[in-house]
């Protein structure tokens, strides 16, 4: 218990030290109007440099990314059947798949599975 616990805290401080040295080595010192603006053949830009993104889209790929990674997380249950209790691999099923049905429903209720409004 204690030797996960350590090596828990050492990870996490080792990886909070990394990414305040790499926030401060990173910084940019100069800052400066014509290196940041978009580049088109020496003329003044159109229009924003910067296409319009969906929200809905990202959304709905964080939705799919998580179903998707529930799916892989619920393929190694069937061989396992064979090796546990019936009854405890029946109920740990039927837990997990009420929840993603919860979570489904959830997101299917307030509205992040429609694409457009």
């Amino acid at each position: 218990m204690w030797i996960m616990f350590t090596i828990s805290i050492f990870t996490f401080l080792l990886s909070t030290i990394i990414m305040m040295m790499t926030s401060i080595l990173a910084k940019k010192t100069i800052s400066d109007r014509e290196k940041n603006s978009p580049y088109e053949c020496g003329f003044d830009p159109k229009g924003s440099s910067r296409l319009p993104f969906s929200l809905r889209f990202f959304l709905i790929a964080v939705i799919f990314l998580i179903f998707d990674v529930e799916i892989t997380l619920l393929l190694p249950i069937a061989p396992v059947i064979n090796l546990s209790n019936v009854f405890s691999w029946l109920y740990t099923i039927i837990f997990f798949l009420l929840l993603l049905l919860l979570g489904l429903y959830y997101e299917w209720y307030h509205g992040a599975l429609e694409w457009s409004e």
